[in-house]
């Protein structure tokens, strides 16, 4: 969308940035101007035909009353409708538009009333989808741990530790399904501040590819419902250059950026395939470009713009390798927050097979906070 509610445009002025030719103001004006012409040819006719004063009065009140009647009437008749939408909105009902058939100040705010409504009923799905994918989510594992406790007091199956890890397993993916929705909720509130310094990228970014191997081969064999791939067959590669290369930024929160692209390139790689993380000096003094690159299926053009949307998790026919839940869909979605903090950009980048996705921090030059 390319216009929010919140657009502003400078009174008197067309959307392109021109006078509007048929602004409110201008009609306003046209209303008073014909009113004195009509009223002086009138007096004139009087003067030259010697036709009673009173005559000439009536016959220009109603002139003059016709003309303010048609100019009111196509002021008052969208206002009316912008009303009646407004109304419904209010109501829960946000499929109704405001015609957007005007060249002046009542056409921008039909256009600003459709923005609104666009942006709440967008806000209205994503709330729907929240919930029904939370449900989902929690639905799986608390079955799952409820029947092992019921096997256990029902006396079908003993407390031992195999048992027991089997409960555990279940505790721990919904403790990283609250974790998600923790992150999620600090993204909506921004509540959690930058804390930049430099690191060296080449350390940091092995310590990150790493734990995301020791991560999945921990979790290997379970689903994980949260996001955290269990794939153990795909190559994990770094690439930096200089190897001395340095970032100013915040550690934590390019942690989460970094984690969840690996996260989702690992699970759209094919079996045996690369993933490649890639760091370089940026096109700006002090600004670091991060890519991460798969060998997957890759992402449609047409999906671009819906990659790092909540709950979004692909549209392709088999969208995750083997092994693959295919997560809650927040991974992205958490990765942009983390860059947009930073004010940098992140966004899918061409390339010549499987997924790149493209990351660039501006540095020290970012406002920090």
């Amino acid at each position: 969308m390319s216009d929010g509610p919140a657009r502003r445009r400078n009174p008197g002025k067309s959307p392109w940035g021109g006078a509007r030719p048929f602004s409110i103001k201008t009609k306003l004006g046209a209303l008073v101007v014909i009113s004195v012409l009509i009223t002086t040819g009138l007096s004139m006719i009087a003067v030259r035909t010697e036709t009673e004063l009173r005559f000439i009065t009536v016959f220009s009140m109603i002139a003059t009353l016709l003309i303010t009647q048609f100019v009111a009437h196509s002021l008052t008749a969208p206002l009316d409708d912008m009303n009646a939408v407004a109304r419904s909105i209010s109501h829960g009902d946000y499929t109704r538009r405001v015609r957007e058939n005007r060249r002046d100040e009542l056409g921008d705010l039909a256009q600003t009333i459709n923005a609104m409504a666009d942006e709440l009923e967008a806000q209205d799905r994503q709330r729907k989808e929240l919930v029904a994918n939370v449900s989902h989510e929690l639905r799986t594992p608390i079955a799952g741990l409820r029947a092992v406790l019921e096997n256990i007091v029902d006396g079908v199956t003993e407390a031992d530790p195999e048992t027991m890890r089997t409960a555990l397993k279940q505790t721990e993916r919904l403790g990283r399904l609250v974790e998600t929705l923790l992150d999620l909720s600090r993204l909506d509130n921004g509540v959690v501040p930058l804390k930049k310094r430099r690191f060296e990228v080449w350390p940091y970014l092995s310590g990150v590819l790493k734990e995301a191997g020791m991560v999945a081969s921990a979790r290997a064999g379970m689903a994980t419902g949260s996001g955290s791939h269990t794939r153990t067959d795909v190559h994990l590669h770094l690439d930096v250059t200089p190897p001395e290369l340095v970032a100013h930024a915040d550690p934590e929160r390019i942690h989460q950026v970094v984690a969840n692209l690996i996260d989702n390139a690992v699970k759209h790689s094919p079996p045996h395939g690369r993933v490649t993380v890639r760091a370089r000096r940026g096109p700006q003094p002090g600004s670091l470009e991060l890519e991460v690159l798969d060998e997957g299926p890759g992402i449609p053009r047409t999906e671009w713009h819906r990659v790092f949307e909540r709950f979004n998790r692909g549209s392709a026919d088999r969208p995750h390798g083997p092994g693959s839940d295919g997560g809650t869909g927040l991974g992205l979605a958490i990765a942009r927050w983390a860059v947009d903090l930073h004010g940098g950009r992140i966004g899918v980048a061409e390339s010549e097979r499987g997924c790149r996705i493209l990351v660039t921090l501006p540095g020290a030059s970012s406002v920090s906070g």
